[in-house]
């Protein structure tokens, strides 16, 4: 039996701590520490005499987790399907998982672009393989500069008719193939009144299409689920109190789904997840 933690902050190793003592492999992916290493001082976490900088309880967490077993992998995470089982696709491979714990923290912020949020769920989507199939032949834009923004892209290539990745000022991070086209310049607003029908840079020049794919900076939790079907609300995955999704064997614990931000109930939203995991193999 295996697991395969999305998240190396606070939930996500809690996690992986109790399902390493229970006796099953546990992968962690992971590309940075989150918002615990941007933590300058730390004084309202239960066992340090003095402050602890969040870089310094980061890696206190990780050196427990592999003490414990756990294998570490410093990857982003691009995508998650059903394949056999659960699978994790990241930028080097793909990790399959009896069970799979979300723990990546709150989504980011969507870019201040005017018109996208009014546009949400018209013309605006944050997941290409949920909506590829509504734009069928049509031309659509992924905004974003990075692996994230490309395998989106990808997703929808085979689907729609072309697709630009628009990295809005941003340099483009990654060798995009030339059946992508790529434009960089800043954009301002998302075109239409009803649906969208383009975007406008600050150039003044729009760019007509008929939909456009958010996916800056790496994927969240969130971006995740919605690829699986999980039950999304807004940037908050929906679980339980056991941090049990609607998809058996997916699990969300920590920032992800929602709640008081804090250290303290990340750690017990990722016990409560581990935890309810180790129940879900035992019974498989």
């Amino acid at each position: 039996m295996n697991a395969v933690i999305v998240g190396s902050g606070p939930a996500g190793v809690s996690a992986a701590l109790y399902l390493a003592r229970a006796g099953i492999s546990v992968t962690i992916l992971s590309r940075d520490g989150g918002a615990l290493l941007k933590a300058d001082k730390i004084e309202n976490y239960y066992g340090f005499a003095q402050p602890i900088s969040g870089k310094e309880l980061y890696e206190q967490g990780l050196a427990n987790a592999k003490r414990l077993g756990c294998t570490i992998k410093n990857e982003e995470v691009i995508g998650i399907s059903f394949l056999n089982s659960l699978a994790v696709e990241t930028t080097a491979g793909v990790y399959e998982g009896d069970v799979v714990i979300l723990a990546t923290g709150a989504s980011r912020a969507t870019p201040k672009i005017d018109g996208l949020s009014r546009l949400e769920g018209r013309g605006i989507s944050y997941c290409a393989i949920c909506d590829a199939f509504f734009y069928r032949g049509k031309t659509v834009a992924v905004i974003g500069n990075g692996e994230y923004a490309l395998h989106e892209a990808q997703t929808l290539l085979p689907v729609v008719g072309s697709v630009t990745m628009l990295t809005n000022g941003a340099p483009l991070e990654v060798e995009v193939p030339d059946s992508i086209s790529v434009d960089t310049r800043k954009i301002v607003s998302i075109a239409g009144e009803d649906v969208v029908t383009g975007v406008t840079f600050a150039d003044g020049e729009k760019r007509a299409v008929d939909g456009v794919f958010v996916a800056i900076g790496v994927a969240s939790s969130a971006d995740l689920a919605r690829k699986l079907g999980a039950l999304t609300e807004g940037n908050r995955i929906v679980a339980n109190e056991n941090g049990e999704t609607n998809i058996p064997g997916l699990y969300a614990a920590g920032d992800c789904t929602g709640g008081l931000l804090q250290i303290a109930e990340a750690v017990a939203k990722g016990a409560k997840a581990g935890l309810a995991a180790i129940r879900y193999l035992r019974e498989k």
